[in-house]
Formats: C-alpha cells, structure tokens, sequence
C-alpha cells in the first residue's frame, strides 16, 4: 500500500537541517516526505517572517506536493504553523491528510503559541534559561550548554554540537499573533508526547494532547527527530500508511 507524503515543519530556531535522521528512517520505510526552511531559517534568504509568513509558505509546499493530502507534522512552535497553514490551505481547496503535533503547541482559533502556554497550569522548565532577547525583535537561543540541556538532552554530543551550529533567530512577534481556526475538527490529528522534554514539559504537552484524536508517547526530550529518530520515523509511518 502506497504511503501519503509527510511534510515536516520546525520549531523556532531551527530549519529543515533538523529532520535529517528521521528522514532517513523514513526513507527506509518507503515513505516520501519533505522538509522545507521556513522564511529566514536554515538556508532561506528570506527575511525572518512570522506566523502568517511561516504559514503561507507551508501552504506553498503543499500546493506543490500535490495529491490527495499530505501528513503535515509540527515540532514545538511548528505546531503553530501547521494549525494556522492547515485553516488556509482548507480554504484554498488543498486537501490535508493529518496533522501530527510532535512535542508543539496546538492552538485553537485565537490563540497564539505564547497564549496557549500562559493560559496552562504552571510548570517549570528551564527554557527560560535559554531565551536570549534582541532588540530587533528577535531572540536567540544560548548559551550552549543550557540549549544542549533543554534541546538535546538524549542526543549525541555530536548531533547536538552539529545542531548548535546551525541554529538562527526567531522573531518573537511569530509566538504572540493567534491562529484562525482550529482545523483539528476537521483534519484527522495525533499528538507525539516526549516524555523527558525540557522545554515543552510532558503535563503541558498532555494537555495539549486532549485536543487530538490519538496520542503516542516516547520517553526522549525534545528533539526526538534527533534522539530518538526510528521510534519518530515508525509512528510517521504508521500514520502515512492509513
């Protein structure tokens, strides 16, 4: 049986880079999928964008994958992007087969990646600890030993190093603007909860994962593309196959 294409969407600071070892693993599996830069992340030349932008380039994507829908998955603040893309491209008649929420935020219609976490119950994490404000509106993630600590708690020191590298700023208006629907009451959705994540703590996540339909868990941190990238690749699959 031929698998849907996945799409994968990144998190704040990172890019496409990100999901190389779990595209692999998928590769291995016989399932084709994508991974874009959202606007000024990765190799993008694009300026740094925010929701809206970040969005419309999914949107992009999807119109140029084709078909009869892709699996559209987020990772953290992707999660957002992907809620917000997946109500425009219903809009313009792109067909969408599921939505898969890995350790991210899942919004519903006006609500924002910022506003969801502020409107759950309180729970520390040291993600504070790495949030590095700029006047231009951006914040940067350091220093690196504590993003190792709340990103790349179970990778390698190798892949976290690598990571390290490659990761750029964030616009911090695209974690405060809401999104415009709330398109897991008409998408099939499945939430991944990473029950050692750092950043994104497990009982917000569960929360989070109540507004999906189905729910996986994997015992891994916050990069599980990374960590944990055979596990990730065999619930992709699993979903893709349907």
């Amino acid at each position: 049986m031929a698998s849907r294409p996945i799409l994968l969407v990144h998190g704040a600071w990172h890019g496409a880079w990100c999901w190389t070892a779990l595209q692999a693993e998928l590769d291995t599996r016989g399932v084709a999928s994508w991974a874009i830069d959202l606007p000024g992340h990765g190799i993008s030349t694009e300026p740094l964008g925010d929701l809206a932008t970040d969005a419309d380039a999914v949107v992009a994507a999807l119109e140029a994958i084709g078909g009869d829908g892709a699996v559209l998955v987020g990772h953290s603040y992707g999660g957002g992007v992907i809620t917000e893309a997946a109500t425009r491209a219903l809009a313009k008649g792109i067909p969408i087969a599921h939505l898969v929420y890995l350790t991210a935020f899942a919004p519903n219609d006006g609500e924002s990646v910022s506003g969801a976490f502020t409107n759950l119950p309180r729970e520390d994490t040291p993600l504070d600890d790495v949030l590095q404000r700029h006047d231009d509106g951006t914040f940067s993630a350091g220093p690196a030993d504590a993003v190792i600590d709340v990103f790349y708690r179970h990778c390698s020191a190798e892949q976290a190093d690598a990571a390290l590298a490659r990761l750029s700023r964030q616009a911090i208006a695209s974690l405060v603007q809401p999104v415009t629907g709330t398109p897991r009451d008409q998408i099939a959705s499945t939430y991944v909860v990473c029950t050692e994540d750092r950043a994104n703590h497990p009982n917000h996540q569960r929360i989070m994962a109540e507004r999906c339909e189905t729910v996986h868990e994997l015992a891994t941190d916050h990069s599980p593309f990374m960590s944990m990238p055979a596990e990730t690749a065999d619930i992709l699959a699993g979903i893709a196959s349907r």
